[in-house]
């Protein structure tokens, strides 16, 4: 493996970093190269041996995974000052050429997939559960209290998630935001406390939540956003233990049929895509969203079932739970 790794480490994969120009997308921050001078002094630093940069990369857990967010690594040489645009085009063909060498040695290691189901426990919950047995995959439901509470048939289906060693469950909100989900958190506090009764009388074990009507992910060093209102009520679920996850991919629904709008292949295709070119949250680590009444009728269980074996079929992926996300190499 080293071998294959080692042009991973040229100069600047080695040296000290002494600027910051990538963003974990990779896009170069337009402030940061404007106010850079007309040259950049460049300071001259001891290369690590080859043997220290194998110990880095055996000991160092997530050392792949940190040098695809961060691929750049400028040297540093008070010989040599360089122009902002040698400086960007070395940048440019930096990042590319450690994110090569970083996917191949990515593609060699495990891949895993997650497969999410929010707002159950609603009908299409029992046939969920009943697939998840039959495939023999661990799946993650995130449950809504309200729905638990709305019919003895709707309770029946919790404990049989409950009582299934292949599903966990995490939490969605006791009221689902009332589908309101600019006014649910306006109010932060009321929504946190939202979370908590749902925990309570789900009786959930695990502090995990994705937040209703938002994809916002904070967990470990991650923190991403994409709407504001719901920030607030995410870094206080955070505060008080709670790990926040979003989705990769989503098999929508649609909502008066409860039927899945893009066909299975679609969803397939966007998953594999998602992992080869290492475009998900984590590489190698992809979550699928989809609802549990997207399943209530026959249509939508042999998508979902043919989904599963096609996958199983064609790829090496592992079925994970979200609580082990992410695995980090």
């Amino acid at each position: 493996m080293w071998k294959a790794i080692k042009p991973i480490f040229n100069v600047g994969a080695v040296m000290v970093a002494t600027l910051s120009l990538m963003g974990c997308q990779g896009n170069m921050s337009t402030s940061i190269a404007s106010s850079l001078p007309d040259t950049v002094e460049i300071d001259s630093i001891a290369v690590l041996s080859d043997q220290e940069l194998e110990d880095t990369v055996k000991n160092k857990k997530g050392y792949l995974t940190e040098r695809w967010r961060d691929p750049v690594r400028i040297p540093v040489d008070t010989l040599n000052p360089i122009s902002k645009d040698s400086l960007e085009r070395y940048t440019r063909g930096e990042r590319r050429r450690v994110r090569d060498s970083v996917r191949r040695e990515l593609d060699k290691l495990p891949k895993h997939v997650y497969f999410t189901f929010d707002d159950g426990p609603l009908i299409g919950s029992s046939a969920i559960d009943s697939i998840s047995k039959a495939k023999n995959i661990k799946i993650n439901v995130f449950l809504v209290g309200r729905h638990a509470n709305m019919s003895k048939r709707l309770k029946r289906d919790l404990q049989r998630y409950k009582d299934n060693a292949l599903v966990e469950c995490y939490n969605h909100s006791y009221t689902h935001a009332g589908n309101r989900f600019t006014t649910f958190y306006s109010n932060p506090v009321s929504a946190y406390e939202d979370f908590e009764k749902n925990e309570v009388d789900l009786e959930l074990k695990h502090k995990i939540v994705r937040l209703p009507g938002r994809n916002i992910w904070i967990y470990d060093d991650v923190r991403r956003i994409d709407l504001k209102s719901g920030a607030s009520t995410a870094d206080m679920l955070y505060t008080n233990g709670y790990k926040i996850y979003g989705w990769d991919v989503e098999w929508r629904i649609n909502g008066a049929s409860g039927n899945p709008v893009q066909p299975m292949n679609e969803i397939y295709t966007r998953i594999r895509n998602f992992m080869n070119n290492k475009s998900s949250m984590e590489p190698n680590n992809v979550v699928l969203l989809m609802h549990d009444d997207m399943f209530q009728n026959k249509k939508g269980q042999q998508l979902l079932s043919s989904l599963i074996d096609t996958i199983q079929n064609t790829t090496d992926y592992k079925f994970e739970f979200i609580r082990d996300y992410p695995f980090r190499y």
